[in-house]
Formats: structure tokens, C-alpha cells, sequence
């Protein structure tokens, strides 16, 4: 479903407690029309979905997200312009040029009128 690089895992694994898990979901933003959006919590609903797990690090998300994270690659980078977790899909159609939103065809997209990356 998905992968996460271990330089990710590294990441993640210093910012989070033990029992906490990463919930992805994907939420309506960016130029392209969707984004994606990463938290930790310390609780799973009992509607989540376990989509990864490895190690200390369970991912989990909604059953709208699912269909979304089919393919997606996270990666962490710390170069100087734009450090942070990189969300990349092969499965997406298009994303905006910076990488922050993607669509998909065949799937509800949501109407980005005002919006903008980072939306």
C-alpha cells in the first residue's frame, strides 16, 4: 500500500511516543485540488484503517483517504529550500509544481478556487 524511507521512519520515530500512531488522511488544498496531511496521534478509531506498520511506526487513516495512499512513497529531506516529509504517488495524475497537492482522475475532486499551494 505504502512505503516509508528510513531516513522517514528515523524522523517520525523521534517525534512521537511510544504507543502513538501516524494518521494520513487526504484533505481537500492546494492548487492541484487534494493534499495530503500527517499527524500524530495517541488514539485509533475504531472506523480506522491500519494501512502500514514497521516497527515502532503504525500508520493509519479513514476509509475516504484509502483509496488515496495506494502507491504513496513518504521520504523525509533536509535540504536547505524545503526541509520536511515528502509525500510522493505514482498513481497520482498530476501534482502542482512544488510537490504539495496532487489529483487524481476518476476520483471527487474537490473545487480549489482561492486556493493555492500549502492551502
Amino acid at each position: 500500500m505504502l512505503t516509508i524511507s528510513d531516513k522517514a521512519q528515523d524522523i517520525l520515530c523521534k517525534h512521537k511516543n511510544n504507543n502513538d500512531f501516524v494518521r494520513i488522511t487526504v484533505k481537500s488544498g492546494g492548487c492541484s485540488g487534494m493534499t495530503y496531511d500527517a499527524t500524530i496521534v495517541a488514539d485509533k478509531s475504531t472506523d480506522d484503517k491500519i494501512v502500514y506498520r514497521n516497527g515502532a511506526i503504525t500508520v493509519i487513516t479513514d476509509d475516504a483517504s484509502l483509496p488515496y495512499l495506494h502507491g504513496l512513497e513518504i521520504d523525509y529531506s533536509n535540504d536547505l529550500i524545503s526541509a520536511g516529509f515528502r509525500f510522493n504517488n505514482r498513481s497520482n495524475d498530476s501534482s502542482c509544481g512544488c510537490g504539495g497537492s496532487f489529483s487524481v482522475t476518476g476520483f471527487p475532486q474537490a473545487s480549489n478556487e482561492g486556493m493555492s499551494c500549502g492551502s
